[in-house]
């Protein structure tokens, strides 16, 4: 069985060394709610209807991409008048493609960990291995509220979900496996089979409790969209977590893709989205989100600075600059890279048709400048990304202070 959290070569923050580093992964965005992937009423060529996601995610295997993540939303709100439900949407991908992992989201209280594990190991053995988990803590009260969920306070709802991921490993692993937390509880548990490949574990979230959790237990961290900076302060609090757990966690940074034949031309499309913003659901969904940001202790919650323009996008994708040339596009994914993200999470206008253009036109180019790098002790200086990156690095090498767990 696979081994989360392994450890592995590590620079400050957890980020890997040169001649160390493995490919930046890419995913997308399943777009599996009505609406599209920006709260926008400019036209989108985006359908959230089993058929086309179907086409959508085998045209992302064969562009390159490697996880697919479909989102969680119960009921009609802030744009996704209509959605399908997660799990069984995921499942449907996983069927209908050879290579592509699908990360499903999931609420630890709208689930008991033990009949979701179930669930998960038969998935296994039907998609060879190839489901991942997203565990998303939550924000949306009135949704859970509205499914008659019992809704706790932030730093509660964190510790649910560590409880909920010790319930699912312990589930997939062991045998006769009893648990008795604050919110879950198992008595001589045993599955049969048992995943011979566990899923991956993604979690997102910006607060203390949020990054201090991800150390401790998930696989995989996924960052709202951020500048260099941004990014560079994250992996290395997080990775410090990690590190101190005894682990090495993975990044995965969200950001919305713009790739056109020039510059103009992709800012153009950006400024159009957020022109025809709607801005009664933009208001309102920013208003949700802050409020849940706010109840973090630290005020450091997901959302807590964004703006109207940020909030076009869902999590904050046009923070992360992917706008531009596919050269342009390309050099900011590999600056990424090495400062420590290991997987691009990536929104797109036109999702079908987006998705294989950039897999044709801007990953050959990452991987054409990731073997430029291979094996290079001065990876940033070679590529002249010093300057641009200095503060970034800055951050990796001196990381902030941390509270302690």
């Amino acid at each position: 069985m696979s081994a989360p959290g392994a450890p592995g070569p590590d620079l400050p923050g957890g980020a890997q060394a040169p001649g160390t580093r493995e490919p930046v992964r890419f995913a997308y965005w399943v777009p599996n709610v009505s609406g599209g992937l920006v709260v926008s009423t400019l036209p989108q060529r985006t359908d959230h209807s089993p058929a086309y996601n179907v086409d959508t995610a085998r045209a992302a295997e064969a562009a390159g991409f490697d996880y697919a993540l479909t989102q969680v939303r119960y009921g009609a709100s802030y744009g996704a008048d209509e959605q399908h439900e997660s799990t069984s949407f995921s499942l449907a991908l996983l069927l209908a493609t050879e290579r592509l992992k699908v990360i499903a989201a999931v609420h630890p209280y709208f689930w008991q960990p033990t009949v979701l594990a179930k669930w998960a190991a038969t998935a296994q053995e039907l998609t060879g291995g190839r489901l991942a988990l997203n565990v998303v803590s939550g924000w949306f009260k009135g949704e859970a509220l509205s499914l008659g969920a019992t809704w706790l306070e932030h730093g509660e709802r964190y510790r649910q979900s560590e409880e909920f991921i010790d319930v699912l490993r312990g589930a997939w692993t062991t045998d006769g496996f009893t648990y008795r937390g604050d919110f879950f509880r198992t008595r001589d548990l045993t599955f049969r089979p048992q995943p011979e490949v566990l899923p991956e574990v993604f979690q997102g979230g910006n607060s203390t409790a949020a990054r201090q959790m991800a150390g401790r237990a998930s696989d995989w961290y996924f960052m709202n969209g951020s500048s260099y900076d941004g990014v560079a302060e994250q992996v290395a609090e997080v990775g410090g977590y990690a590190a101190a757990a005894g682990r090495r966690i993975r990044f995965g940074l969200n950001g919305f893709a713009v790739v056109r034949d020039t510059e103009e031309q992709a800012r153009q499309v950006v400024e159009d989205i957020v022109s025809h913003a709607d801005r009664e659901k933009v208001e309102g969904f920013g208003e949700a989100v802050k409020q849940a940001g706010r109840s973090a202790p630290d005020g450091k919650g997901m959302w807590a600075d964004s703006e109207f323009k940020d909030l076009v996008q869902y999590n904050d994708g046009f923070r992360t600059g992917l706008v531009g040339t596919p050269e342009q596009v390309a050099r900011r994914v590999l600056a990424y890279r090495l400062i420590g993200v290991d997987l691009l999470l990536l929104g797109f206008l036109h999702v079908r048709e987006e998705v294989q253009a950039f897999g044709e036109r801007v990953v050959p180019l990452v991987r054409e400048l990731e073997r430029e790098v291979a094996g290079d002790v001065d990876a940033i200086g070679s590529l002249g990304l010093g300057e641009e990156l200095a503060s970034a690095l800055g951050l990796l090498e001196s990381p902030p202070v941390a509270a302690p767990s």
